[in-house]
């Protein structure tokens, strides 16, 4: 006992005497102070993310729930909930595969940064979990999903390749069954609106594919955070059924890589495959301004798809004289598309559009 004590104390002797031994206890010391005040500055950087912006939204505090600072900073996905969730602001950085030639962002790279930004709006909320586009456990039981009836996409400026864009999200009620989504997507220097869109979601069940009502749970959930912006809209027209076409490209096929996690094929798909139909004259010396998608059926992987496009009246003259090397130019060229597959020996509608283009 008494050389365990002995031991002991010429031990701490050992410390004091030792200036090494001293000199590491400090640096320690040190390290976790240092280590323990950024964690702290690193967290308060974070909550400050927001602080401001939810404290401009005292007026809906007593109609949005708590929602932490936490969960509203989603830096991961560089994109933030603001103004208590109503809205969604995400930054995107165009890549190099996301372009064409032009090194103008293609259609498909726009739709996809206006899907990927709802759902990223809708899990910061809590809304969406981790089962595909289902919103709740109860919708997952019952096998309900969230799918796009309509997309309509205003494009004043195309996002060019490296750009640093701003994408603004938000939600608004559209009639008894239906959700409204509408977007804006900045460029993050200059502050301009390059591309306005608004979206009508429904709920499907996901083993029929038949329409659903919307839960009463859902609409409990998102009603909160509903938003209504005037001068930010996009309102899209209704679009007729096209009868007869000049322009139609037959045998599209769509690919295993076009199937997404809803096991159905991707919006952007049933965009490209309109475009196919586009004169190419205009395609090559024009640019799209807008599109508009109405989805009527689903498009299996065993389908062929047929394309028709047909040019109003009016752009149909003005086709004819601007390639008859008319002086006159025309501002913009209109059509109306339509897509559909045979089967069972049938013609069936998938999808409807319209498109405008303008000469660049």
């Amino acid at each position: 006992m008494a050389s365990t004590y002995i031991q002991a104390f010429s031990t701490v002797n050992a410390r004091e005497e030792n200036p090494i031994l001293k000199s590491n206890e400090r640096f320690m010391e040190t390290f976790c102070l240092i280590k323990n005040n950024n964690e702290k500055m690193i967290k308060n950087k974070r909550f400050s993310l927001t602080t401001s912006r939810t404290e401009a939204n005292d007026t809906k505090k007593d109609t949005i729930p708590n929602i932490s600072r936490r969960q509203l900073a989603d830096r991961f996905r560089h994109g933030m909930a603001i103004q208590g969730g109503v809205k969604y602001k995400q930054t995107v950085v165009i890549r190099s595969s996301e372009v064409g030639a032009d090194k103008n962002a293609t259609l498909e790279c726009i739709l996809n940064i206006l899907q990927e930004s709802l759902t990223n709006h809708l899990r910061t909320l809590k809304i969406f979990g981790d089962h595909g586009f289902s919103v709740t456990p109860g919708m997952l039981q019952n096998n309900l999903i969230l799918v796009y009836t309509k997309l309509s996409v205003e494009i004043d400026e195309y996002p060019r390749w490296d750009d640093v864009i701003e994408v603004d999200t938000w939600l608004e009620p559209s009639g008894k069954n239906a959700l409204k989504t509408g977007w804006t997507i900045k460029n993050l220097h200059t502050g301009k609106i390059l591309v306005r869109a608004s979206g009508i979601l429904t709920v499907i069940n996901d083993k029929t594919r038949r329409l659903s009502k919307i839960p009463d749970e859902i609409k409990a959930k998102i009603s909160p955070f509903y938003c209504d912006i005037e001068e930010e809209k996009c309102t899209p027209t209704k679009v007729e059924k096209l009868i007869g076409a000049k322009y139609i490209v037959k045998n599209l096929e769509p690919k295993r890589s076009d199937v997404d996690m809803n096991h159905h094929i991707n919006n952007a798909k049933y965009a490209n495959w309109m475009l196919e139909a586009i004169p190419q004259e205009v395609y090559e010396e024009c640019q799209l301004s807008s599109i508009i998608l109405e989805f009527k059926k689903e498009c299996g992987l065993s389908d062929t798809i047929q394309s028709m496009c047909q040019p109003n009246e009016i752009s149909a003259l003005k086709i004819v004289k601007y390639m008859n090397q008319d002086l006159w130019r025309p501002s913009t060229f209109d059509f109306t598309h339509l897509l559909q597959v045979e089967r069972n020996n049938k013609t069936k509608e998938i999808a409807r559009g319209k498109t405008t283009w303008k000469l660049t």
